[in-house]
């Protein structure tokens, strides 16, 4: 079973730099079970839509709002994902949605820079009291397009977020001055990593160039 929840020094990691990786959270017959699931799922597939980066690329994805009973709804109900989150949030929680993200190796798309917070305060979200855990169902390395993220950038407070393609980014001039003065981190994860991150630091999924297609489970709480 997953290995608990978040340890109180990566609560205060969590806090300082807006994100902590909870390294092998899920065992390996866990994770195996979660991939094998995603890959073989018919509806899954049938129900996920792309969004077109503006630079060529699509990136494909499926997303649902209530947790359900089946394996997904496992994953985003359990005890360490449910337990991390109220230990960031410091309260109950309850489940926003979750996405499956499908890269396409080789010709997948890039999830264009963004704050989580930047969209769902268009949803009518009054406070950013949300979090993040991003789930390694395959190996995600700089090579294949891992997750990037802009280090103490939750403490920038909500940008404004504009088009890119057909995707809601935030303000790239904006970004860029950003990176001139804050640290960009490749997150690279093993299958069953789980990453907490604060609903407000940017962060986007690159382009896979190379190699095996990575899945990754968005849960949002």
């Amino acid at each position: 079973m997953a290995r608990g929840p978040l340890t109180a020094q990566q609560c205060t990691e969590y806090a300082a730099r807006g994100f902590t990786l909870a390294r092998g959270m899920f065992e390996s017959d866990e994770i195996d079970l979660l991939r094998r699931a995603a890959k073989e799922d018919r509806e899954l597939d049938q129900h996920s839509f792309g969004r077109k980066d503006g630079e060529g690329g699509t990136v494909r994805l499926s997303l649902w709002n209530h947790p359900g009973d089946a394996l997904y709804g496992m994953f985003a109900r359990c005890e360490s994902i449910v337990n991390s989150a109220e230990a960031l949030l410091s309260g109950e929680v309850y489940h926003y949605h979750s996405k499956m993200i499908m890269k396409d190796a080789r010709v997948g798309g890039a999830w264009t820079w963004h704050q989580d917070y930047g969209y769902w305060y268009q949803n009518g979200v009054l406070f950013p009291l949300l979090t993040s855990a991003f789930i390694a169902v395959d190996p995600a390395t700089k090579q294949n397009g891992c997750l990037q993220v802009i280090e103490r950038s939750h403490e920038l407070g909500r940008i404004d977020h504009v088009l890119t393609g057909e995707q809601a980014g935030a303000d790239q001039g904006r970004v860029e001055e950003i990176l001139k003065v804050l640290s960009l981190i490749y997150v690279e994860m093993d299958p069953g990593d789980v990453l907490f991150f604060s609903s407000k630091p940017a962060s986007p999924l690159g382009p896979e160039p190379i190699g095996e297609s990575p899945l990754v489970h968005d849960l949002l709480l």
